[in-house]
């Protein structure tokens, strides 16, 4: 589990393609201190294991499910990536839960300079848009970020000058992918109220509408 709050930008050093796989060994600092080989580091959002440690980099393999989903396929060697090593349960939680598991990729349709800050529009697939709220969080490239609108297939964040300079999609232009992860909590509410129990062997659940909404979700 992750906060979506990145630590720092690594640096890929080498690439190695496999069959239906890629291996990525990236250059870091901070994500390195006391980590262990076994340890899970969300890079571009998507949780990967380092198999081995060096002093000032880790790799890891990506398998089948991850090169078809995320970006990380579509990287080249001295690409920059956000990377956030896992948490404790003494971590503060300063973004939002994110498991590093990618749902989609997103496109970059437009930057728009607001003010001080950049608004960046991000076209998702149509059926991930159901869990997007204004003022929602989303994970995108790993990075926790506060959704600001939406329209019927995209969804718009707005980064601070600090925010751009210290995670990889102030780095973007329109057109680049990057990785989405949708908010974990309503992916679980629409699991239970849409989930068919065989009522010959359990209870009706109280699970409904009127339950979530007599009980401040609505």
């Amino acid at each position: 589990m992750f906060t979506g709050l990145v630590e720092e930008m690594g640096q890929v050093l080498s690439i190695k393609n496999g069959e239906k796989s890629v291996q990525l060994k990236i250059k870091c600092e901070k994500v390195l201190k006391n980590a262990k080989i076994g340890d899970s580091i969300a890079t571009n959002g998507t949780c990967l294991t380092a198999i081995e440690i060096g002093k000032d980099y880790f790799v890891a393999d990506c398998m089948h499910e991850t090169v078809k989903r995320t970006n990380l396929a579509r990287l080249k060697t001295g690409n920059l990536v956000n990377l956030e090593k896992s948490i404790s349960l003494s971590t503060p939680l300063g973004g939002h839960l994110v498991t590093g598991d990618v749902d989609c990729e997103g496109v970059i349709k437009s930057i728009t300079q607001d003010g001080i800050a950049k608004i960046y529009e991000i076209e998702i697939e149509h059926r991930f848009m159901k869990y997007v709220v204004e003022k929602g969080r989303i994970s995108l490239d790993g990075a926790s970020l506060s959704i600001v609108g939406f329209k019927e297939n995209s969804l718009q964040v707005s980064l601070i000058p600090h925010t751009q300079q210290m995670i990889t999609l102030g780095r973007k232009k329109v057109g680049d992918h990057i990785n989405v992860e949708t908010d974990l909590i309503g992916k679980y509410i629409e699991r239970m109220m849409t989930f068919k129990e065989d009522e010959k062997t359990s209870e009706k659940s109280r699970l409904d509408k009127n339950f979530l909404a007599s009980h401040g979700f609505f």
